[in-house]
């Protein structure tokens, strides 16, 4: 049995919409951002897909810490909205849906993860996505306020 359960966040910034579609649509350069990236990779691009990644995280259960990797595509990366589906064995799938919008001098960025997992892995990848998606959001406006104004941004 899969269950399948989804989370939202809302990030406020002050930066050009072209800066986060092209740091949100680009994994590789998400590194300081995600709190579980050890390593991203480029694979050749898959059928429908705009990007292809190989990506790698540092997952921890009690004292053990392991790797992980999986496939995530970039489905869609347009100046409102960036779709990516990361996919590992067995049967995870999270999806994010990213969407920006202009709101007078800030850009608004509203992120919807959804993961599906087989029951028995469910309660453990969903409490880990939403942790490392609420961790990357917790830097994201920083990060693109520093670009924006010409400061250091991670790569």
């Amino acid at each position: 049995m899969v269950r399948r359960e989804s989370f939202s966040y809302t990030v406020q910034a002050r930066c050009s919409r072209a800066d986060a579609v092209a740091l949100l649509s680009d994994p590789a350069r998400q590194g300081e951002l995600h709190p579980l990236i050890v390593r991203v990779r480029r694979l050749p691009t898959r059928p429908g897909a705009r990007a292809s990644y190989a990506i790698t995280d540092r997952l921890e259960l009690g004292p053990l810490r392991f790797p992980v990797t999986y496939q995530a595509d970039v489905l869609v990366v347009t100046d409102d909205e960036i779709v990516t589906v990361a996919r590992q064995q067995p049967g995870t799938t999270v999806r994010n849906h990213t969407r920006l919008q202009e709101e007078g001098d800030v850009l608004r960025i509203d992120v919807e993860i959804t993961l599906s997992a087989p029951a028995p892995l469910f309660g453990y990848a969903f409490r880990q996505a939403r942790a490392a998606h609420l961790g990357l959001a917790s830097r994201l406006g920083a990060v693109l306020d520093r670009k924006a104004g010409g400061g250091p941004v991670p790569n």
